[in-house]
């Protein structure tokens, strides 16, 4: 099909009323539908209803409502597992980018069910859910008075054996109340022991919860070492471990360490990892990552970007903002490399994202249109299947363990939870950059969450919030 032929269609993409009895309250009919369970790339209509799919069917089905996806693809919708400040704002921008569950699991929260009751009380467009964070904990029981990130005792203090072991109480208590992981920033802090971390892992371990960990930490040669390091941490805590962002922990290593978790699961350890699809990260310029921030070359300041302003950044700027705090932009990586690790086939779809007011990274607005449309129509660096499974069958296996309704989410298939994405692959492509990360993606015609439209011909809808909270079994019935 050429593509003004394609581009036609996809202009002319309708949600029809149809009347008489229908037995399905929408139905997505002539689309190329994707499956990575089953592997299924054909042309097929989709039942929908009670928020679930019905039926996947090679014949026309009727509906309440039909969606014309001729000439547009019909996947399941993209599962984040690494999201951060979530709301609506940040909801919107990832709608737009067919994300259909966004978890914050590297940070996570201190309080779940505080978290919980904070997220449930707002009308959300999309799930969202999150882990028990070892960094708030720490920072609750050292005391530290940073903000999102350590900035004092939690970074830089010893631990005694009674706050440790208190540490592992509230990651318990977390856990009890349904988070969904354990999260761990060991590079934000560095003076957690290694055996510190490794009780860590196990209370992860004793409750079927992977460890969702940025590597680091002090004591370690390189970045391969540090992931060597939290490897054997989690095999002494008898937990799965998830790596988050290869690109920025891995950098030039990356590919080494890819090698590293290929060989480990070879020998049966249950480790994973991500990657968003960028040059530069971005984080809290006042975290301990930056402790040695005095000691660098006068280069290394200007490979920073100051968000607020978009300036790059100089040996008196950066101290003059360390001491004030915010986010900084951090430029690392080649693109080529990033492309490398992002189609790499281990490497699940993340973005990373913060969004406030406008201000941010633009992996929050773009990172999987970016992979859909510069990786997969542009480059060859990977084909639609692939990059799809990256972003929904990989990340819903990796939780579905300890929250058994994921196994209903990143499937194409009859009883799965119908979040759905329907885009066009000849247009689909991110639009934000550094200086304008808000920007929403394009080519994404129409995302479902529970069978409910929340984009609708490119563009959101208003007041549709359907959201639902993503949360492991506590007995009260959440998942």
């Amino acid at each position: 099909m050429g593509r003004v032929r394609r581009s036609i269609l996809a202009a002319a993409l309708v949600f029809a009323a149809c009347g008489g009895e229908s037995p399905h309250d929408l139905v997505i009919t002539g689309g190329r539908v994707i499956d990575p369970e089953s592997g299924l790339d054909a042309v097929r209509s989709v039942g929908i209803s009670d928020g679930r799919i019905a039926t996947v069917s090679e014949s026309p089905l009727a509906g309440a409502t039909v969606v014309d996806a001729t000439g547009l693809v019909v996947a399941p919708g993209f599962i984040d597992l690494h999201v951060h400040g979530q709301t609506p704002e940040l909801y919107d921008l990832q709608a737009m980018d067919g994300v259909t569950t966004s978890l914050e699991l590297e940070v996570g929260a201190g309080d779940v069910n505080e978290w919980y009751a904070e997220h449930d009380g707002v009308p959300a467009r999309i799930n969202y859910g999150v882990s028990v964070g070892h960094i708030p904990t720490r920072m609750a029981v050292l005391d530290d008075p940073g903000e999102f990130l350590p900035s004092g005792s939690a970074a830089n203090g010893a631990a005694t054996e009674q706050q440790i072991a208190e540490m592992e109480r509230r990651l318990q208590a977390g856990l009890d109340q349904g988070a969904v992981a354990v999260g761990l920033g060991w590079a934000y802090t560095p003076a957690a022991t290694a055996d510190e971390i490794a009780r860590v892992m196990g209370v992860a371990g004793r409750n079927g919860a992977a460890a969702h960990i940025h590597i680091g930490g002090s004591g370690f040669a390189d970045a391969r070492a540090s992931l060597m390091g939290a490897m054997e941490a989690a095999r002494r805590g008898g937990a799965a471990l998830h790596v988050v962002h290869m690109n920025s922990s891995g950098a030039g290593m990356a590919m080494e360490m890819l090698d590293t978790i290929r060989a480990a699961q070879g020998r049966g350890r249950d480790v994973t990892t991500e990657a968003y699809p960028y040059e530069a990260g971005m984080t809290r310029i006042e975290s301990a990552l930056f402790d040695d921030w005095e000691a660098w070359e006068p280069e290394r300041y200007a490979r920073h970007m100051w968000v607020a302003t978009g300036e790059r950044l100089t040996r008196a700027s950066f101290g003059r903002y360390r001491a004030e705090g915010g986010e900084v932009i951090i430029f690392t990586n080649p693109p080529e490399l990033v492309r490398e690790i992002a189609s790499h086939p281990l490497t699940m779809v993340a973005s990373d994202g913060f969004m406030l007011d406008g201000r941010g990274h633009p992996r929050t607005s773009g990172t999987f249109a970016r992979v859909l449309g510069r990786y997969v129509r542009e480059a060859g660096s990977l084909t639609l299947a692939e990059a799809i499974a990256k972003m929904t069958l990989m990340p819903a296996r990796r939780l579905e363990g300890r929250v058994p309704g994921m196994a209903n989410k990143g499937r194409i298939r009859e009883g799965a939870d119908a979040d759905v994405v329907v885009f066009d692959p000849e247009r689909i492509i991110d639009r934000a950059d550094y200086m304008n990360p808000a920007v929403p993606s394009e080519g994404m015609h129409v995302v479902l969450v529970g069978g409910i439209p929340v984009v609708r011909d490119g563009r959101l809808v208003d007041g549709a919030a359907p959201g639902r909270a993503v949360r492991a079994p506590t007995g009260s019935g959440e998942s």
